[in-house]
């Protein structure tokens, strides 16, 4: 009995830190377009409820706290900093595994909510776009987008232990749907994801991550295949 509330309170204290340090990230870059702390008070109790709402699994404050951390590896190389920011907290505040436009009712989401902050026109349409591409990162010509959708992708890359980690919350969302229906879907995303010609779009993550993120996916489509050709055959 210790054991698990010492494990219950080492698991609290750490969902506690993750978000303070998004909170923070949230103010500070709200801050630079507003002085209404209240304004970024309450748009940020909205960020922290909607990736805390019940059927996330994986889509949660800490994918947010993941993605904030692999800004900071790559932030002297981007152009606006806030922007990306600001796409990372706004990419998945819709998210409904039955529903397809979530990255749409995002940035409709995201375009309410920054016009509130003052921010610029330009920049405003910046984010929408990054928002959007993370729909088939596939990827443009606007290297902060690259870099987003990289970011947003790096799960992939990484170790397996942590790549089936995240393998396993992604069907945890999608547990509306049967193990023969999202074996289907899925088999069909890890295929796409494969016959990209690059999982990631910059240098710096193409690097890291490229050879892992192939080796994952195609470990999990191996095993996918098999469950396929046994249901068949039975």
């Amino acid at each position: 009995m210790r054991l698990l509330l010492a494990g219950s309170l080492r698991l609290s204290l750490i969902v506690d830190v993750r978000t303070n340090i998004l909170q923070n990230v949230w103010r500070e870059t709200a801050s630079r377009y507003t002085e209404e702390t209240t304004l970024v008070t309450r748009l940020w109790e909205e960020v922290e409820r909607e990736y805390s709402s019940t059927g996330r699994h994986y889509h949660t404050l800490a994918h947010l706290v993941y993605m904030v951390e692999k800004v900071n590896e790559c932030h002297g190389l981007l152009d606006d900093p806030d922007i990306i920011t600001f796409s990372i907290f706004y990419h998945d505040i819709v998210y409904d595994p039955a529903r397809q436009d979530n990255e749409e009712r995002s940035t409709e989401v995201a375009r309410d909510r920054l016009t509130r902050l003052n921010v610029p026109a330009d920049e405003l349409a910046r984010c929408e776009a990054q928002i959007v591409a993370t729909s088939d990162h596939k990827g443009n010509g606007d290297p902060d987008t690259n870099y987003l959708l990289d970011i947003d992708l790096a799960i992939l890359g990484e170790a397996p232990l942590l790549y089936e980690d995240y393998s396993r919350k992604i069907r945890e969302e999608y547990a509306i749907y049967t193990d023969a229906e999202y074996n289907e879907g899925r088999t069909n995303v890890l295929r796409y994801f494969l016959g990209l010609e690059r999982l990631f779009k910059t240098d710096l993550f193409y690097t890291r991550y490229e050879a892992q993120a192939r080796d994952n996916l195609s470990s999990e489509l191996r095993v996918l295949e098999r469950i396929a050709k046994t249901d068949s055959e039975s």
